[in-house]
């Protein structure tokens, strides 16, 4: 694991960023919690990459509020391809 950055999929839309972060402050600092709208997952921000892979390790695979957590290192986001819609 390279970053202390994480995605957490499969969640319930009625998680909140105070129950993730309360979550994950079980296994170090969290420097940033952000749910994406209601698309049921976010990403963590840890204080250190050591914190993040113990996070991971820990809580991959768990269930929070009848759904099972898929807790991956986050990847940065891909580059969109321009459609070659120019104005001329």
């Amino acid at each position: 694991m390279q970053g202390s950055k994480l995605y957490v999929g499969n969640l319930s839309y009625s998680v909140s960023n105070d129950e993730l972060e309360e979550l994950f402050s079980n296994y170090g600092q969290v420097k940033e919690v952000k749910i994406i709208g209601d698309k049921g997952f976010g990403f963590i921000e840890m204080s250190s990459q050591a914190e993040a892979e113990q996070a991971k390790e820990a809580l991959d695979g768990t269930e929070l509020k009848g759904r099972t957590m898929k807790v991956d290192e986050a990847r940065p986001p891909k580059k969109r391809e321009s459609r070659g819609y120019r104005r001329y």
